[in-house]
């Protein structure tokens, strides 16, 4: 099967990853157990994902120039993505400062998104192109949401499947949702977007049904260790989630579902085989430590969709 063509817009961003035996109340220092340095930001993280999932990427971004900038492109180039990424002068590229509860693995993050904050929706017009040429376009929030509209329109334009992934939590303007054939929040995101508790899978679909009412083509609303909810103009179901071992890093899990929905759907898989396909990704990206560096191989999903991991 020919590889499906993702787009991915978002930020790169040098991970800072500190360990410790429980999360810091405000106000707190407290010791950590390990530290690892990491490549993160959610556009980045999900190009790497469906890049290692079997697709042809492209990344677009704003970079600093500096050291974590040239170690930026070193790890697309290693990892087969097209990068498109610019890099501006006298900026630095952006940062996360990550903590790790080893207990439960849970995290608390903190983005800078360096150079990334400075693009703007005209910078989008310039790669207009290849968005067009390919088959699913992804984006985020953590740029602009001016620079996630301008791309989804485009995307709209061309007939180019085109996913929203609203993170971090933001209020967004009403007309970004008819732009989006699927948008894919978790619990807090969902819950922001509506204005309604996102707890239980009831909840999840009530605040998808306001999406849709919205304007949302289908919603997605991810639920942790409870699966992920669909909720379309025909369908609803939930796709448990996929165990591949004991979970012991949550750090990028969320950028490994989306990026595996954007290569099911590339490929042309129904939603339901889609989503499957990115629980299973998830779920091991779970059981490793790193964002970006967490995610599974094509060979590695198939072989547990097919029961032999």
């Amino acid at each position: 099967m020919t590889r499906p063509k993702l787009f991915v817009a978002g930020i790169y961003a040098a991970d800072l990853v500190f360990t410790g035996n429980r999360m810091p109340a405000p106000g707190e220092t407290v010791t950590a157990t390990n530290f690892m340095r990491g490549h993160g930001g959610k556009g980045s993280n999900q190009a790497i994902a469906a890049a290692r999932a079997g697709a042809d990427v492209s990344f677009f971004t704003f970079i600093g120039d500096d050291a974590f900038g040239r170690e930026a492109v070193e790890l697309w180039l290693r990892e087969g993505l097209r990068s498109k990424a610019s890099v501006i002068k006298g900026q630095a590229t952006g940062a996360a400062s990550i903590f790790l509860d080893s207990k439960t693995g849970g995290n608390a993050i903190t983005v800078f998104p360096g150079a990334s904050r400075l693009m703007q929706a005209s910078d989008v017009d310039r790669i207009e192109s290849d968005i067009a040429a390919s088959d699913v376009f992804v984006v985020q929030l953590e740029q602009s949401v001016d620079v996630a509209r301008r791309g989804l329109e485009l995307a709209r334009k061309h007939g180019v499947i085109a996913i929203l992934n609203p993170a971090p939590a933001l209020d967004l303007p009403d007309d970004i949702f008819s732009l989006c054939d699927y948008i894919v929040p978790n619990e807090s995101e969902a819950s922001l977007l509506t204005g309604l508790p996102v707890e239980t899978c009831s909840q999840a679909e009530t605040a998808a049904r306001v999406l849709l009412r919205k304007g949302a083509r289908n919603v997605i609303v991810t639920l942790g260790e409870k699966g992920a909810l669909y909720c379309g103009p025909a369908d609803t179901f939930l796709i448990e989630p996929f165990s591949a071992g004991a979970c012991i890093d949550t750090i990028g899990a969320g950028d490994g579902f989306i990026a595996g929905i954007a290569v099911g759907l590339g490929k042309g898989l129904p939603i339901r085989d889609a989503m499957r396909f990115a629980a299973t990704l998830a779920g091991i990206s779970v059981t490793r430590h790193g964002a970006a560096s967490s995610m599974p191989t094509l060979t590695e999903i198939e072989l547990a969709l097919a029961g032999q991991m």
